[in-house]
């Protein structure tokens, strides 16, 4: 009996039970297009964060970078020849400076690793290589000579005019010398789980093998391997020594931020930091206890700064950065604005429609229906209305999150790392004391993942929606009397 009579009274009021239902519809699609387009963000945020310090790396161990010395600023000197011939030599040179921090000795390495709650740490070192190459071409004297007349008192001797050669100038010359800079990682080849090199694909040649600790052999990325027109099996030149290319990486989840991988003794060498690393590489035995871990780290070796993931997060800025705050903050308000409306109006339309229902709920009543039956009724009716706008506001959803998955829209997400130390080190851009922090850019593609969790939430709200509203409407016409209906008819 109460679904036939839901079934006719619903075939009824078709278009009171639409309304009702697009308007829940509206607030829960709104939920799900933020919630989808916030796990992007999340996702977006780890990309650009996996990219600097390696998949598998919950922290890294750095040291903050000291003070230059009286007779050292820090910074790059470069000296060259002036030849005294004629022909234009080219000249080239290059300074390597380690970025990211202080050196750290590399026995801290193994220390690290025996800390409580660290399954695995490896070291590693990040160096910047200036390349400076071009050549000085010499300037011609030449001489000049005209008519000079004296004027005023001349020397012994001054007629009062004649030829006199004037000094010789110099004409031409000049220096044209291009720059390049990029960086460098020394990788432990040995085990490269963790590091630099974790979060990179092989897509042409081979990485490292364990053999070749010390070996004369580099990994470029992608990138820089396409600007400079390096392939597998060519030679690339670092302050004098010749390194073989072995592989072409890229980077698994964003753009990679080194453009050269080294093993990690030559890298070592090439930065005259033998037994030194910037970086200590750090996984956690337990992902909810790295904050314990951090704090023993810290104890147990001082000097030292331990970088979380959750720490370098909150340095992340530019539209990621703004899009994100906007998602988390104005997204939620709005959908909890909406959402109130949406119940609001359908509790509203709901207890509307019982008014005009006085004479069919009054007349029920009158053949013996109890109050919590006409209640009842009305509560299953809004609740059909509210799995209605489920539905009808999965479905918005869904077609949002998909829309902008497909048109993917591009944010750039910059991440500044000093060259105190207090980044998570292994990117470019740490420069030495005196020097202005630069930053990681880099560009994601906005998706908007839909989990099964906002799906859930969505059907929630929906039998939500349709409790305050039936639960406004039964009580308006559980309070309606016998009476009421033949005074309508009247």
């Amino acid at each position: 009996m109460f679904g036939i009579y839901l079934k006719r009274e619903l075939g009824r009021r078709k278009k009171a039970a639409l309304v009702i239902a697009l308007g829940l519809a509206l607030g829960i699609a709104l939920v799900i297009t933020v919630n989808s387009v916030s796990a992007g963000m999340t996702q977006a945020q780890d990309k650009v964060l996996k990219s600097l310090y390696g998949l598998g790396t919950d922290m890294t161990v750095t040291k903050a970078r000291s003070a230059p010395t009286d007779n050292s600023s820090g910074r790059p000197n470069f000296e060259f020849d002036a030849k005294s011939n004629d022909s234009d030599e080219t000249q080239s040179s290059d300074r390597v400076m380690t970025q990211g921090g202080q050196a750290l000795k590399a026995a801290l390495v193994a220390k690290v690793a025996k800390q409580d709650g660290v399954a695995n740490a490896v070291g590693a070192i990040t160096l910047n290589v200036t390349k400076v190459d071009g050549s000085f071409t010499q300037g011609k004297a030449q001489s000049t000579t005209g008519n000079s007349q004296s004027q005023g008192q001349g020397g012994p001797g001054g007629g009062s005019g004649g030829n006199s050669t004037a000094a010789p100038q110099v004409q031409g010359g000049g220096a044209s010398f291009d720059v390049n800079s990029y960086s460098v990682a020394g990788v432990d080849v040995t085990d490269q789980t963790l590091g630099p090199l974790a979060g990179m694909e092989i897509t042409s040649g081979k990485t490292f093998t364990a053999a070749q600790t010390n070996a004369k052999v580099a990994v470029l990325s992608k990138s820089y391997a396409k600007e400079n027109k390096y392939k597998v099996g060519k030679t690339l030149k670092i302050s004098g020594t010749k390194y073989t290319i072995i592989g072409i990486a890229t980077a698994s989840s964003s753009e990679s931020t080194t453009d050269v991988y080294l093993p990690l003794k030559q890298a070592q060498t090439l930065g005259d930091s033998k037994n030194k690393v910037t970086t200590i590489y750090v996984k956690a035995t337990d992902s909810k206890q790295i904050d314990t871990v951090k704090s023993t780290i810290q104890k147990n070796i001082s000097g030292t700064t331990v970088t979380t993931s959750a720490d370098l997060a909150d340095t992340v800025s530019g539209s990621l950065s703004t899009a994100s705050n906007l998602a988390t903050s104005v997204g939620k308000w709005l959908s909890i604005a909406v959402l109130a409306a949406a119940f609001l109006v359908a509790a509203l339309l709901t207890s509307s429609a019982v008014s005009r229902r006085v004479r069919e709920f009054g007349t029920l009543k009158a053949l013996g229906w109890p109050s919590r039956r006409v209640t009842r009724q009305v509560v299953g009716e809004s609740m059909v209305n509210g799995l209605l706008g489920g539905a009808l506001g999965i479905g918005l959803g869904l077609a949002a999150a998909y829309a902008v998955t497909a048109i993917s829209p591009k944010l750039t997400a910059q991440l500044g790392n000093t060259g105190g130390g207090g980044g998570m080190g292994g990117g470019p851009g740490g420069g030495g004391p005196g020097q202005q922090s630069t930053q990681n850019t880099m560009e994601i593609a906005l998706s908007a993942p839909v989990s099964l969790t906002t799906i859930a939430l969505a059907v929630g709200l929906a039998v939500t929606g349709g409790l305050i509203a039936g639960a406004m409407g039964g009580w308006r016409a559980s309070r309606m009397r016998p009476a009421d209906a033949l005074r309508s008819v009247s």
